[in-house]
This record gives C-alpha cells, structure tokens and sequence, in this order.
C-alpha cells in the first residue's frame, strides 16, 4: 500500500504524490519508487501500480522514438508526450525532463521552457541535468519544483566520452557530493544519481535532507528509477548493468502478433460472434439482391 493510500479514508479518491511526500518517505525510510513514462497507456499502467514519481524523461527520444541519444529531442515534442502522461496519471508525482537545449543558453529562456511544463502539460516538477544550483534557485522563486540530476547525466555524453560511470576518484567524489549540496542548498526537492559507484551514492544520501532517487547508483539511495522500456524489455539492446527486466513485455507482444496474423491469414479472424449482423427481417430483404 502506498503512502497516500495509507492515509485515506474508505471510498475516498486518491490523492496526489507530492514533493512533501517524497520527503516524508526518506524520513520515515520508505523506498521511494519512479519510473519513466512517455505516453497514456504506460501512464496509467504505472500510476495505477502505485509508483510514487513519474519521469517523462527525455530518454523517450532512445526508447520511444528510436534516436541515438537523447540530445536531438525538442521541447515541443517533450511537451507532446508530458501531456499525454499527465492524462493518465492521477496520483503519482509528475516530473518533466528538460531536454537539451531548453536551459542551457539563459535563464530567462530556462524559467520560460519550464513554466511550459508546468502549465501546458501538467507537470508538477522539471528535471535539469548537471550542477545548476543558480538555474535552481532562479526556477524555485518563480514556483518551479526541481529534481536534479547528477553522475551520468547523458545529455553530457560527448563530452563525458561516453555512457561512463562518474566519481570514481577522490576529487570526483567530493567535487559531486558539493554540486548534490549546492543544488539542496538551491531549492532542489529531489536529486537522481545516475551511474556512480554505490558507495558514493550512500554518502550522497546520508548527507542530504532531500531524496536520492538512484539508477545505476546502488541500493543506498532513498529511492529507485528505470526506464519503462528497459525494465520490461522493450528496448531490443543490451541492457545496462543496472537494469533488471521484471517482465519481458517483447516477448507477449510477438507471441500475439504471431497468433493474429495466422488468425487473419487462416480467416479464423473475425469470427461470427466478433461480427455485425443486420436484422433477420433487412437480411432477408437484402438475400434477392445477393443471389443476383
């Protein structure tokens, strides 16, 4: 059962997953669970699972669109899939992933791609990749809750030389620990570490007041986040090492296709019971006119 649920009275609706609660979950020590979604059927399959935060993260571009990386992504079509996300999810915490682009060249530009999110889509969050605590604070004033995104944020892929895990020395290590700092310190309400060593996320998460939500950064953070393609096999790469299938969603769907296409090609598909009839009296007005 989850937090909200926990809380509400018999027959009462359910309640929306907030920043407060995610918050509340680290103190009491609760896992904390996320997942990305990109459209209106995963949506509602995750929000109706009971998962805490949502992330229409700009990983759709790979694993919905089939692009090479995330950094051709725009806002608009950013904002296309938030929408539809938002239309199915009734309870968790909502969280849009800034893509590449729409923050970097100025603050002004930043606070107005993010009020987008906000008011045209439904978002109750953004996400920004990488230390930005003045970008944090500026979008905290204007209202704007803000998850950040530490260690490997792909959106730096060329410049990290590649999907590399980060903080594997001393002074990454602490040079790390004073961004997740500096982006607490901004107003961040929650922070995801991506690819690090386990040991530099627990030190992360035992430093911090807000939540660490991990992928690829061990079982110490206060939370856990997967690509939905990824965890149910939907992907058709090699997964990461941090990536457990809990299903293999490939696997049913090529199991049905197969069975409708020999279905349609048997002509065993539509059945008389999956067919339209006309009344007996029309039928039988139409029969002369069929023998003709």
């Amino acid at each position: 059962m989850s937090l909200t649920e926990s809380r509400l009275p018999a027959g009462a609706l359910p309640v929306r997953v907030t920043a407060q609660t995610l918050l509340h979950k680290k103190r009491n020590g609760e896992p904390i669970t996320a997942i990305t979604a990109a459209d209106y059927p995963t949506a509602r399959l995750v929000d109706e699972a009971g998962i805490d935060l949502i992330l229409v993260g700009d990983s759709l571009a790979m694993a919905t669109l089939g692009q090479t990386n995330t950094l051709s992504i725009t806002m608009d079509e950013m904002l296309h899939h938030a929408r539809a996300v938002a239309r199915g999810a009734s309870q968790a915490f909502l969280v849009g992933d800034m893509p590449y682009g729409s923050y970097q060249v100025s603050e002004t530009e930043a606070v107005g791609n993010a009020l987008r999110f906000i008011r045209e889509a439904g978002m109750a969050a953004v996400k920004l990749e990488g230390a930005h605590p003045a970008l944090t604070a500026r979008l905290t004033a204007a209202e704007i809750q803000v998850v950040g995104h530490l260690g490997l944020t792909p959106q730096s892929v060329h410049r990290m030389g590649g999907y590399k895990v980060q903080a594997r020395t001393l002074d990454a290590v602490e040079a790390l620990l004073e961004d997740a700092l500096a982006l607490e310190h901004a107003g961040a309400v929650a922070l995801v570490l991506e690819g690090i060593p386990r040991e530099v996320a627990e030190r992360i998460t035992r430093h911090l007041e807000i939540p660490t939500i991990g992928i690829g950064a061990g079982p110490g953070c206060d939370g856990q986040i997967l690509v939905f393609h990824d965890a149910f096999n939907l992907t058709f790469t090699p997964g990461a090492k941090f990536v457990r299938r809990f299903a293999d969603a490939a696997a049913l769907f090529r199991e049905g296709l197969a069975e409708f296409r020999e279905s349609v090609t048997t002509r065993t598909f539509p059945a008389d019971a999956e067919s339209y009839h006309l009344p007996a009296e029309v039928a039988a007005a139409l029969e002369p006119l069929v023998k003709v």
